[in-house]
């Protein structure tokens, strides 16, 4: 009991400091990380080897040598299956909400299943789309290589 009680005293008893100064080890670490930070580009730059040859400068992807254009032409199918995955990215995203509070939705609702038809509705809209995309022929690749 003495110890806590002249803890208490001596904390007590000690000056303040104006409240911004407990941002002071913040401002610290963000100078220290941005001094690092700079130094190690600093360092590259004087100890690294700058010879711009002619195998440097060319482009290079996967260790496959470049061929043709890099402004070529692509099928408008590698966007749509683009969107299309952005969508059922969505789709999952709206869906895990709905699966963690499924059985909260009675009473934060005050209908019984109107959590569930809303989902029902919601994957309907999904279903009607992905049979859309099937039937315009965007997930078959190979029918059609007229725009590939």
């Amino acid at each position: 009991m003495h110890f806590c009680a002249a803890l208490f005293q001596s904390t007590a008893m000690q000056t303040t400091h104006p409240y911004i100064w407990n941002y002071l080890p913040l401002l610290m670490q963000i100078v220290i990380a941005g001094g690092m930070a700079a130094g190690m580009i600093a360092m590259s730059w004087f100890i690294g080897r700058h010879r711009n040859i002619k195998d440097k400068l060319e482009a290079y992807e996967c260790g496959i040598p470049a061929e043709g254009d890099a402004r070529g032409r692509f099928s408008v199918r590698f966007y749509m299956v683009a969107m299309l995955f952005i969508l059922f990215d969505v789709e999952a995203v709206f869906m895990m909400p709905w699966a963690v509070i499924y059985r909260k939705l009675p009473a934060i609702t005050g209908s019984r299943f109107f959590g569930f038809w809303e989902m029902l509705v919601y994957l309907g809209f999904v279903v009607v789309g992905v049979f859309y995309v099937w039937k315009k022929g965007i997930l078959d690749w190979a029918a059609d290589k007229a725009d590939l």
